[in-house]
């Protein structure tokens, strides 16, 4: 274990700079809340139509932990149809691979691939939190890596996986990987997207493309994490705002940086409500919004319903704050 020779895996492919989204899952007010295909392709093709870099499947957001096997294999069938047929065959996608053991984790990066998906998103497995030191996260990575047949990007997310840290070390081992291609930051961890950039060659005026990039895990602290080398970032807010989410970008990339980080200051306040109103309250703001019916937007139980009508009125002010910037862009 811990050799980087690649299992039946073409040259790994660099990953998309730019915005990424991890798209929402809809669900039928059923008795099983199965999965709401007519609101789900509906949001995939707006997400595809916006021009986002990419889409991620089954990522936290899209309540990963709630799906099963086969939903989230043909989330990923349906988003390459959808994709296929709104004139962007090449559109990437990454789907969210999670499991208790190292041997799931593969068998999904190899499904996920078989499905059209171009990356795999893994989080560390957690439920033997207290065995995991550096050396085994270290070593479930690289093993994952060698045998997927699709590029990995490395989900950090300490919160949802009983304090895991991959921390800037264990990123300059892993990032040599030439299987592994990328972290998302969701630990808000700015430092490490400037020490990755500075190892993998991601900093300021490097005209190669990096092996490896840093992005964010919220556009919410983009333009900081461009500034010291980011390669960008997956968030939670483009299911919503995905145009000014690339415009922020774009300008940035484009020299603009007053304009960029007037966005910035500006989509960080609207962002707080996705924050503070969790994956049902995002849902719900996302459904009002976008004029889905409201009980597609119920998370998988046992996640509560987002119910509490003084927290649904808070969430509506702040996220609307910035619905106009988004219809300039549209």
């Amino acid at each position: 274990m811990g050799s980087i020779a690649i299992e039946n895996t073409p040259a790994a492919r660099h990953f998309p700079s730019g915005i990424h989204v991890p798209s929402l899952t809809w669900f039928k007010d059923d008795e099983v809340q199965s999965l709401d295909w007519d609101v789900q392709e509906q949001h995939l093709k707006f997400l595809v139509d916006s021009g986002l870099h990419g889409i991620v499947i089954a990522g936290t957001n899209g309540e990963a932990a709630a799906l099963t096997r086969d939903e989230k294999l043909e989330l990923v069938r349906r988003t390459r149809s959808i994709a296929q047929s709104r004139g962007k065959p090449q559109l990437p996608i990454t789907m969210g691979c999670g499991g208790g053991c190292t041997r799931l984790v593969i068998e999904e990066t190899k499904d996920s691939a078989a499905a059209g998906a171009d990356f795999a998103l893994v989080l560390v497995p957690s439920y033997f939190h207290f065995a995991m030191d550096s050396d085994a996260i270290i070593e479930f990575f690289l093993e994952v890596a060698d045998k997927s047949p699709i590029p990995v990007v490395i989900y950090n997310y300490p919160a949802v996986v009983a304090g895991l840290e991959v921390n800037s070390s264990m990123l300059d081992r892993l990032g040599d990987h030439p299987n592994i291609v990328g972290v998302k930051l969701t630990c808000g961890g700015i430092a490490k997207v400037a020490r990755v950039a500075a190892k993998f060659g991601a900093a300021l005026g490097t005209e190669t493309e990096p092996s490896f990039k840093a992005l964010a895990g919220q556009s919410d602290w983009l333009v900081p994490a461009l500034a010291v080398g980011g390669a960008g970032c997956i968030t939670g807010l483009a299911n919503l705002y995905p145009k000014t989410c690339i415009e922020m970008y774009n300008l940035w990339k484009s020299g603009q940086t007053k304009e960029s980080n007037q966005l910035q200051v500006d989509m960080s306040v609207c962002e707080i409500g996705f924050g503070q109103g969790g994956i049902n309250g995002t849902k719900w703001v996302v459904a009002h919004l976008r004029g889905y019916p409201e009980t597609s937007a119920h998370c998988r139980r046992p996640y509560p319903v987002f119910a509490d009508e003084k927290k649904k009125a808070w969430v509506l002010s702040t996220v609307k704050l910035c619905s106009h910037i988004e219809r300039a862009f549209s």
